[in-house]
Parts: structure tokens; C-alpha cells; sequence
């Protein structure tokens, strides 16, 4: 049996997962925050479109934007203020005591699962939620901030299309933003966490990306649908163009499909690892009976 405190790379295993609509069920701004603008979620939303529209601009950036300008003689825009927006934000059933369950599911299988946010949502918002001290890594937009504390500019804009990159960083173990070496070659048994370990989990066509690198490589993409709604159109085509292999009510009780879904792939996660160690053997066994004839 291996010894947990010396993990090995094909024993490690990381669930990314996008935030609004995924561990949400509405996006994290229009739960206090647009509120406190005194606009309506609804037209705030669409007046984003309509300047991303119009000015050609990333629409992240555009939202971003009336944040800041929206907040204007009204409050301060700070890194506190924003976490405590982000304690408002309500999760999905099951949510809170969803990581501790699948840590423990995952050791009691030899696998270490690790947990990463890849969100078009605000960083220091999800940061402040009940759930935010459970990522190894949050990659969201954020903002930069002048000495006074206040957000000024954004600093981190991660859009649906640029989201992959971060896949990437998280399998070679690269995981500051910073760090261009990500774009430098690496093989799959260098990998600190191959694609075949990973999981990612999302709700709609802004996850595509995610999910099309995950199924290319062999690795498991899962959509999730609001279950007071019973949603099931999107999740539905994206299983029909091949995006994801599997989807589920966004339920993360003990029990639910979801979390069934989850150790059923963290057990096949142990059962390949197990098989390819013993390839590993036998390769060796092979080259010494070489070495001697």
C-alpha cells in the first residue's frame, strides 16, 4: 500500500470547476452586489452586453468596468468589501461539506484530490465565500488596487477561451500566472497531475473549452443543471457535440448522482493507477530477463 505522505504524480487528482451555475445557482454579482447599485440584475446584465457590443470589448471587462463605475459615490470598491459580497453568495445543496467528503472518499482510495476554481467571476468574491478556503488555487478575474485599497483596474481577466491555460498549469504543477515556463515542453510522465486525473465540472457553453481539452485527453468532463429548475437542455447538448461524457443535477449532497458520479471516476482513477504500476513492474522484469540473456 502506498504511503499517503509520499504521493505519487498518477495519484494525485484535481477537480476544477467553473463557480456561477456550477456551485451557485445565480451569478455571484446579482446576489448583493448589482443590488447595492440600486440596479436591476436583469438590466445591469444587459447594459454590459449592449457596451461589450458596442465597443468591441471583452465582456468580462465590460462588467468589470460598471462594477467600478456603477459603485461611485455609493461604497468603496476594496479586496474586504468584495469578500464580504462574497459571503452572501448562496451554493448549491450539499455544497459545504462537498470537499470534505470527496478528500476523504479520495484518501480512503489512495487518491489525493485537490480542488481548483476557473471562474469569469470576481476572485476576492468567491475568496469570501463559505467554500473559498477549500481551493488549492483560484484563477478569476480580479482587480488591481491603488494605496488607499480601493479597485482602480482590472488585473486578471479570464475569459471562456483563455481558461484552458490553466488546465494546463494546474497538470505541470505551474500555477502562478506569472510563471511563463507553462508554454515550455513537457512530458506526460513529468506531468504533477495528467489530464487523465482531472475532472472539470461546468453548466454551459462558456465551459466548452474546458471541457473539450478534458474529453480530448482523456479526462472527465461533467455538466451540471440547476435541479429546482430541471434544466436539462444545455447539459443535454453538450453531451450530444461530445463535450462532456457525463452530467448531473448540480446536487453535491451524500448520495446525489453527482456525487456517486465522483467516486465511481475516483475509483477508476485508483484502478488505472493500480494497473499501470503493475505495467511498470512487469517492464522492468522484462528489461532484467534482457540484461541477462
Amino acid at each position: 500500500m502506498t504511503d499517503q505522505g509520499a504521493v505519487k504524480k498518477n495519484q494525485i487528482m484535481a477537480i476544477c470547476y467553473d463557480f456561477d451555475r456550477t456551485l451557485t445557482p445565480v451569478e455571484m454579482q446579482a446576489q448583493g452586489y448589482i443590488q447595492e447599485l440600486s440596479a436591476n440584475p436583469a438590466e445591469f446584465w444587459e447594459q454590459v452586453n449592449r457596451m461589450a457590443k458596442q465597443h468591441q470589448m471583452d465582456s468580462n471587462l465590460a462588467y468589470m468596468y460598471m462594477m467600478l463605475r456603477g459603485a461611485q459615490n455609493k461604497f468603496k470598491v476594496t479586496k474586504e468589501s468584495l469578500k464580504n459580497f462574497g459571503s452572501r453568495v448562496r451554493l448549491y445543496e450539499g455544497v459545504t461539506s462537498w470537499f470534505e467528503r470527496i478528500n476523504a472518499f479520495g484518501l480512503k482510495h489512495h487518491i489525493t484530490v485537490e480542488h481548483y476554481i476557473l471562474s469569469s467571476g470576481i476572485y476576492e468574491m468567491i475568496e469570501g465565500t463559505r467554500i473559498g478556503h477549500h481551493f488549492k488555487r483560484i484563477y478569476a478575474n480580479s482587480f488591481l488596487y491603488n494605496e488607499q485599497g480601493e479597485a482602480v483596474w482590472p488585473a486578471q481577466n479570464i475569459n471562456y477561451t483563455n481558461k484552458t491555460q490553466f488546465l494546463f498549469r494546474i497538470s505541470k504543477g505551474i500555477l502562478d500566472v506569472s510563471d511563463e515556463t507553462v508554454n515550455d515542453y513537457m512530458s506526460r510522465s513529468d506531468m504533477r497531475i495528467p489530464f487523465t486525473n482531472m475532472v472539470y465540472i461546468g453548466d454551459s457553453m462558456t465551459d466548452v473549452p474546458c471541457m473539450k481539452l478534458l474529453n480530448t485527453y482523456k479526462g472527465y468532463a461533467v455538466g451540471v443543471y440547476d435541479p429546482t429548475r430541471n434544466n436539462t437542455q444545455q447539459v443535454a447538448k453538450l453531451l450530444e457535440d461530445q463535450r462532456i461524457s457525463y452530467f448531473a443535477p448540480a446536487d453535491y449532497s451524500s448520495g446525489s448522482p453527482l456525487s456517486s458520479l465522483l467516486e465511481a471516476i475516483i475509483l477508476e482513477v485508483e484502478a488505472r493507477t493500480r494497473l499501470e504500476e503493475r505495467q511498470m513492474r512487469c517492464r522492468c522484469i522484462a528489461s532484467d530477463l534482457k540484461q541477462k540473456n
